[in-house]
């Protein structure tokens, strides 16, 4: 029965995938992309990726369906015409499509004990983490404790990312003075997204939260939360305006956030240093090192949760601040 659920999906996630390439609305194209990111997250779901699928269902759907949106307000809703290099981009679409394909091939069978993952570090993983870190969710452990070096580049990739967004969008031509811009009155006027959204903000706000702090005992974690978080304020900023929601987290805070996170992060990782374990080392933050490793999990998580709300949040006000 699982098995007919995923081809049912996957059939889904085609048919999606076909009608965003062939529609020439961007409206459209935006919305399909956000039905082919939930429709993704339930097949991670149906895998048993809980962690994955939520992260997908965040930022695929969430995050970049409004970034997308934001995007739509600086240039039409309709698609220009058509290359007459098509024929080429086709070429390059089928083989790069080949390529992936023929590599499938090598992969290992769905579900193989005997996989190389399966095989190695995996069992060394659900073996030793009640041992060393005593959390449930072993991905979380892997995440942040096992491999917190890749977590802390990703954090800094983020951190570095939202940056080079911030500095590409508040670009101005040489010469060119900014108009004043009229307050954005969002969608006050319209009752019905404006009561909905307001009933829907405080559980959206709560969930984030709880997938922020709980992250340790099922899927969830501070790049999910952040997402989450991020989108709470992005519903309220179009609903209520711009202005009100820059005067609910400025962008001084926001910018606060995006370094403070990544501060906080590293931050953990000396304190490692200087308790005489080695760096991003969380047994010397207390006496019981399994308690000092779960101190440093959520300290870390918290650390992720504020650079991607504040990278978001400061990437949303960035696009909205673009004039017409």
């Amino acid at each position: 029965m699982t098995a007919v659920f995923g081809i049912f999906l996957l059939t889904l996630l085609v048919i999606t995938a076909v009608a965003i390439v062939r529609t020439r609305n961007l409206f459209v194209a935006t919305m399909l992309m956000g039905i082919a990111s939930l429709l993704i997250a339930a097949n991670f779901f149906v895998l048993d990726a809980a962690d994955v699928a939520l992260t997908e269902a965040a930022v695929g759907a969430g995050i970049s369906t409004v970034l997308f949106l934001s995007a739509l307000a600086l240039t039409s809703d309709e698609e220009k015409a058509g290359s007459s290099r098509r024929i080429l981009s086709f070429l390059v679409v089928a083989a790069a499509a080949l390529v992936v394909i023929y590599a499938t091939f090598d992969k290992p069978k769905f579900g193989d004990p005997e996989a190389p993952v399966q095989a190695h570090v995996a069992p060394w993983y659900i073996e030793k983490t009640p041992e060393f870190i005593d959390i449930p969710n072993i991905v979380t452990a892997v995440l942040g404790s096992y491999r917190a070096y890749d977590t802390l580049g990703e954090v800094f990739v983020v951190f570095t990312a939202g940056i080079g967004v911030m500095f590409l969008l508040s670009y101005r031509r040489a010469g060119h003075t900014p108009t004043s811009r009229a307050p954005d009155p969002g969608l006050r006027h319209h009752l019905i997204p404006r009561v909905l959204g307001r009933f829907l903000i405080p559980f959206i706000l709560l969930f984030g939260l709880y997938v922020q702090f709980h992250g340790e005992y099922g899927p969830g974690g501070g790049f999910q939360a952040g997402a989450i978080i991020a989108a709470a304020v992005i519903l309220y900023a179009l609903l209520e305006g711009e202005e009100r929601a820059l005067q609910v987290l400025s962008r001084r805070v926001l910018m606060g956030l995006v370094a403070g996170g990544a501060i906080l992060y590293s931050a953990v990782g000396f304190a490692g240093l200087l308790l005489g374990g080695n760096f991003l080392d969380y047994s010397v933050l207390a006496s019981d090192p399994v308690k000092g490793q779960q101190y440093g999990i959520i300290l870390i998580e918290a650390g992720v949760g504020m650079t991607v709300t504040g990278v978001l949040l400061s990437i949303f006000h960035a696009f909205a601040a673009r004039e017409q």
